[in-house]
């Protein structure tokens, strides 16, 4: 390790996550949603690693990282879902990615694009079913479809999807999550009646919540997203056998011995309690490791946990090590998988009130990702 700090990203770990999951769609395709720089994890290699698991598709929020995809030598087809005016849609299309619409006016976006680069494209229709977040709610659900199969005759755009997204499969026996799935299926219904739902169009709605608690939802296909990175979609009922794949390790930059009394960073929130040993770790709040993970939060070092010692400032924390020994250079272990005594990236999460998917999303960019098997 020659960096101050790095994100060791184990692949064999997402291709088990992602086999598991597999077994899990029971014969669904899956679809591997590898957005925000897969969860953290380093878009190009994870996504090879996905796909070369099983995965038939890839998910990304934006066009720009299905076409960083593409530029990567990605062949797999890719959705991207979230689109707003003005972006790249004709090359997108140029570069065959499958876009999202949930309403008219991009839906006459994409088929301007279509025209004009001569290629037809492979959209995804979403249905609001109950999140009040993306899709065409109930009540704009015909006009959505009318206006679709009225470019698709014209040749404009291919309807290769229909999908949803639940807002609650993480909570299991929530009330929304039938009524969600009751919503999903009348419009599919409509979408049939009205020709838009073909055999060939792929029915998809499970989120990874869903694929491991509503195996009704799996439909023709499932989109993983968190889970394939190890971590639990439901953390009350277990692990569900998935495999942490990111340990976030540091080495210490420098270590002093400071008297009773000494108040260490900004505000001075710590103050030592007797004469120590303080340790420095090169991460912060510009690296990912949240600010209120001050006096909260844990790490491994000198094979013991360690709270962090005072406010985490922008690049860098201290650890209070007692009279235990440590050197510069040593390593700091924030999260991992847990096998050697190290907090998880659940861990953090359930002390800082928040997901894992923010804990390993937020890791910055001057963190490298290191790959191994």
């Amino acid at each position: 390790m020659t960096t101050p700090a790095e994100a060791r990203v184990d692949l064999g770990a997402i291709r088990h996550n992602v086999a598991l999951l597999k077994e899990r769609a029971g014969g669904a395709q899956l679809m591997g949603a590898v957005k925000a720089d897969a969860y953290g994890h380093g878009l190009l290699p994870t996504s090879e690693a996905v796909l070369g698991a099983g995965a038939s598709r890839l998910g990304t929020a934006f066009i720009q990282e299905a076409l960083y995809l593409r530029a990567g030598g990605v062949s797999a087809p890719i959705l991207a879902w979230l689109i707003t005016p003005g972006e790249p849609i004709a090359e997108a299309l140029a570069a065959d990615v499958e876009l999202s619409a949930s309403h008219p006016a991009l839906l006459d976006e994409i088929a301007a694009a279509a025209r004009a680069t001569g290629r037809a494209a492979k959209l995804h229709l979403e249905a609001d079913t109950g999140m009040s977040r993306g899709g065409a709610p109930q009540a704009a659900w015909p006009d959505l479809l009318a206006k679709a199969l009225e470019l698709k005759a014209e040749g404009a755009i291919e309807i290769v999807g229909i999908w949803s997204h639940f807002a609650c499969a993480d909570i299991p026996g929530h009330p929304s999550v039938a009524r969600q799935l009751e919503t999903y299926e009348t419009a599919l219904k409509l979408a049939e009646q009205a020709g838009a739902a073909g055999s060939e169009v792929i029915r998809h709605i499970s989120n990874s919540a869903a694929v491991v608690t509503l195996p009704e939802a799996r439909f023709d296909m499932v989109r993983t997203g968190i889970a394939m990175y190890g971590l639990s979609p439901v953390p009350e009922l277990g692990d569900f056998g998935l495999r942490p794949a990111m340990t976030l390790v540091a080495r210490v930059g420098l270590v002093k011995r400071v008297v009773e009394g000494s108040g260490v960073s900004y505000g001075h929130l710590y103050t030592t309690s007797c004469e120590t040993t303080l340790a420095l770790v090169p991460l912060g709040y510009a690296d990912g490791v949240l600010r209120h993970a001050t006096g909260r939060a844990e790490v491994l070092a000198g094979g013991r946990r360690r709270l962090v010692a005072g406010r985490v400032c922008m690049d860098q924390f201290m650890i209070d090590m007692g009279d235990d020994p440590i050197s510069a250079g040593d390593e700091v272990v924030l999260f991992g998988p847990g096998d050697g005594g190290e907090p998880t990236a659940q861990e953090w999460a359930d002390t800082l009130g928040t997901i894992t998917h923010e804990i390993v999303t937020r890791i910055g960019a001057r963190v490298p990702r290191i790959y191994h098997q």
